[in-house]
């Protein structure tokens, strides 16, 4: 997969978040996917060295039947702290390199963390879509900001995520008996779209398929 461009990495928080600042209002919040849909692929990071090397890793599946048809991992120098929302500054690096080096571009890209549900509208898959241009989905096992309304226990339900005042994501019950996961728009794709893949994506497990293959890829030998 070719990487076309991408901004300079910032060196202090300052830099970061004038970046985020900038690349919130390229987001495009309605559904510009290709048709058929025919591959997903989900990103994951793991950390190997105490946390000074960063270990990615890219796993492209067919859609709708969800078969591993490519995987793929890449290592670098980690060149940012771990922040929380900024961790798109630690991670994307590293999957750039990974996602490089796959051979089939996926049509969608499942993160491993938030898209638009975010302080500043900038998590990791919104920050990646943008740099890549193509459809993201932010698929987060963790509230990082925003109130919900209970979610009843039935798959398939969700309730809007709210931040002052802005739907910025979903509470969506992918298994019953177990927590919810938070879905956010990246970019390229509409919130209810990115609800129906996320569901078609998770068909048996709470994390999408996607999110497992690249995950266990990116955890192996590795402490996140």
């Amino acid at each position: 997969m070719k990487i076309h461009q991408h901004h300079a990495w910032p060196l202090n928080l300052e830099e970061a978040i004038a970046i985020q600042e900038n690349l919130r209002y390229q987001v495009i919040p309605s559904d510009q996917l290709p048709q058929p849909v025919q591959y997903v692929a989900g990103v994951d990071m793991g950390f190997e060295s105490n946390g000074t090397i960063s270990r990615a890793a890219v796993a492209v599946l067919s859609f709708p039947d969800l078969q591993v048809i490519e995987t793929t991992l890449a290592y670098r120098p980690t060149s940012f702290p771990y922040i929380p929302g900024f961790l798109s500054f630690r991670e994307i690096p590293a999957v750039l390199d990974a996602l490089e080096k796959i051979k089939i571009t996926p049509d969608i890209i499942l993160c491993d963390g938030q898209g638009i549900a975010h302080p500043r509208r900038l998590g990791i898959a919104s920050h990646l879509g943008v740099i890549l241009d193509m459809p993201t989905i932010g698929v987060a096992k963790s509230l990082l900001i925003g109130k919900h309304e209970e979610l009843p226990d039935i798959k398939g339900n969700w309730q809007p995520l709210k931040h002052k005042g802005e739907i910025i994501g979903a509470v969506l019950r992918t298994r019953q008996g177990v927590k919810p996961v938070y879905v956010s728009i990246g970019h390229k794709i509409s919130l209810p779209t990115a609800i129906d893949y996320v569901l078609r994506c998770t068909p048996k497990y709470r994390l999408p398929e996607t999110t497992r293959v690249a995950d266990k890829l990116a955890s192996a030998r590795s402490s996140k």
